[in-house]
């Protein structure tokens, strides 16, 4: 009589509800009064092995990012004494004024990598907004998925190429001198400038400008006797010319420290994601401590609440 007078209230209580609600609404709140105390425990269960997987991820995703973190930190050691000697021979002049300037911003493919895609896109922005102009033109050039997304935002029609995978394979100099050649044949300049962040350390990362200025305005500023680099005090030998020599000179000296540069940002990108990985597992760590909690208090005014019901129903019986 009473199971059956109470499935007639709860029928009457649904069908006299203005709107319906959604299932685990009725069951949550709606029918918490007529006895189905299990469901929020099992709520409570169901996101403990949520967060359980999610820190099994975390953790995976830590190890995976330290593993090729080594190898590729030693590539990058190695690179920098590849670009080194051109700083002084053709110098690097950041602060040069010219009128084609092309930003070369470096991303990554991939998320989940802390801040250092929002840090080149930021340092990228900051420098359009110094070299732009009435009289002069700057553009983009990105590489990786993650820069483009965030710069299309605002600035797309001034994006004039972008390539994503770059670091689908291995990196290697034929791989990013491919790529220069294929910047340098659709892009007009008259200086690069390559934003990238270096690495100093896992938790450590430096955004970083290297500029590369074209052979016409090398040859211009050393003529000019601009603080270029000490090419004048070389002598050419055989048939080319002064100009031949800066056009290869250039060339090389732009693959070169594009191929660093993409090293320097992967190493940040592995150092900032085994850091983020890092914290994610820990607060994973923290809020299973806290569900936990929640589930044994839950299922405590469970048992607690049946075993006041099973007390009283007995001495009422008795009485």
């Amino acid at each position: 009589m009473a199971m059956a007078a109470l499935r007639r209230e709860g029928r009457r209580f649904l069908i006299s509800s203005p709107a319906v609600a959604p299932r685990s609404a009725i069951f949550s709140e709606d029918l918490g009064s007529f006895g189905t105390r299990s469901i929020s425990t099992q709520v409570v269960r169901n996101r403990m092995k949520s967060v359980k997987n999610i820190q099994k991820i975390t953790k995976a995703m830590k190890m995976v990012a330290a593993s090729k973190l080594r190898g590729v930190q030693v590539k990058t050691e190695n690179s920098r004494g590849l670009w080194q000697p051109f700083s002084a021979l053709l110098g690097d002049a950041p602060s040069i004024d010219v009128k084609k300037n092309v930003i070369v911003t470096i991303s990554s493919d991939k998320g989940l990598c802390g801040g250092i895609n929002s840090t080149s896109v930021k340092v990228s922005k900051a420098l359009y907004k110094l070299t732009s102009g009435p009289e002069k033109e700057t553009k983009y050039v990105v590489l990786g998925e993650k820069g483009k997304v965030q710069l299309v935002r605002d600035s797309k029609k001034h994006i004039e190429l972008s390539i994503a995978e770059i670091q689908k394979n291995p990196l290697n100099y034929t791989q990013v001198s491919v790529l220069a050649d294929e910047i340098l044949k659709n892009v007009e300049f008259d200086a690069l400038r390559i934003v990238y962040n270096k690495f100093h350390s896992v938790v450590s990362f430096v955004p970083t400008v290297s500029t590369i200025l074209s052979p016409e305005v090398v040859e211009r500023e050393s003529e000019a006797g601009g603080k270029i680099g000490d090419l004048d005090s070389y002598e050419i030998e055989g048939g080319e010319t002064k100009a031949e020599i800066l056009q290869n000179l250039s060339e090389f000296q732009f693959s070169c420290v594009l191929f660093n540069a993409a090293l320097e940002n992967a190493c940040s990108e592995l150092g900032a994601r085994m850091s983020a990985m890092d914290s994610s597992s820990r607060n994973a760590g923290e809020m299973l401590d806290r569900l936990t909690l929640t589930y044994n208090r839950t299922r405590q005014a469970s048992i607690t609440t049946e075993l006041t019901e099973i007390i009283s129903g007995a001495s009422a019986l008795t009485g």
